[in-house]
């Protein structure tokens, strides 16, 4: 068997083996791979760059755990920057998985935020989280006219008039923009029934498969930015100057995808080297 044969006929189980070396390598390489932020990413930062303190953002973390490696870094950075900025923040999630996480994200950057905003945001005067509700397309267009046709309490069944953050906040006209962090339909339902029928300012958080199918919204002006995948992620870390798990990620994908290319360009390279030989000696393709 030549050479070329043997690329041709590689067990599989040696490239997951060279790529898994090269991944796990990666993590401990001491290198940062720039990042220049796409103008749809630097539109939302710069939205909430421009607000001013005491305003009031909705953030709806609208994802399961299967998506949460692309979306929790989105989430982590746009709250921390949110609380630096001293904003009043409303969270939810229409995923009936999201709730734990995002609990976990609200209290994790509560914890660190001083590290990045010198403050210690507090639960019920400067954010809330209204829990999970079913029927996301219904709860968003209720929302609407009023957060308490859906949320009448909190996630921690606290009722939401006697949360010092929600007193005189009735539905939308009183939060300047909605950021939703979405791996699935949801999505969809907030430029429809938010911005569609409400007229509101509302930015995408996607996975990466899905960012591709939201530009037409975002050149059409039904939505204001996109932060798609964890490169868009990256981007947003960097805009924020506050580098974490995406940027990190970022270099692990950038050794990965050279591997990958690699395997193809040699795998291309034995195709046409054993087709040329067979010719040669008169073999069939």
């Amino acid at each position: 068997m030549t050479l070329y044969e043997r690329l041709l006929v590689l067990d599989r189980r040696w490239i997951f083996l060279i790529l898994a070396i090269v991944i796990v390598g990666a993590i401990f390489v001491p290198i940062t791979i720039p990042a220049t932020a796409a103008k749809e990413v630097e539109v939302i930062y710069n939205t909430i760059e421009e607000l001013k303190e005491g305003d009031y953002i909705l953030v709806a973390m609208d994802y399961d755990p299967n998506a949460m490696a692309e979306l929790h870094p989105m989430s982590y950075t746009i709250l921390e920057q949110c609380f630096r900025k001293k904003l009043k923040v409303i969270t939810l999630t229409l995923s009936q998985n999201g709730a734990g996480m995002v609990d976990e994200a609200l209290k994790g950057v509560a914890d660190s935020s001083t590290m990045y905003a010198r403050i210690t945001p507090k639960y019920g005067t400067d954010f809330v989280f209204l829990g999970y509700r079913p029927y996301y397309a219904l709860v968003i267009l209720s929302m609407g006219q009023n957060f308490r046709v859906n949320f009448p309490a909190d996630y921690y069944n606290t009722p939401l008039d006697s949360i010092p953050i929600m007193k005189g906040i009735q539905n939308y006209d009183d939060v300047k923009c909605v950021i939703s962090i979405s791996g699935g339909n949801v999505a969809d339902a907030w430029v429809a029934n938010a911005n569609g029928r409400y007229n509101v300012k509302v930015a995408l958080g996607t996975t990466g498969v899905m960012a591709a199918d939201y530009y037409p919204f975002y050149q059409s002006e039904q939505i204001f930015g996109i932060i798609g995948g964890m490169k868009g992620a990256a981007e947003y870390e960097h805009l924020a100057k506050n580098p974490g798990p995406a940027i990190e990620a970022m270099k692990i994908q950038v050794f990965a995808h050279i591997v990958i290319i690699a395997f193809i360009v040699i795998g291309n390279i034995g195709f046409f080297m054993d087709r040329r030989a067979r010719k040669r000696s008169g073999g069939q393709e």
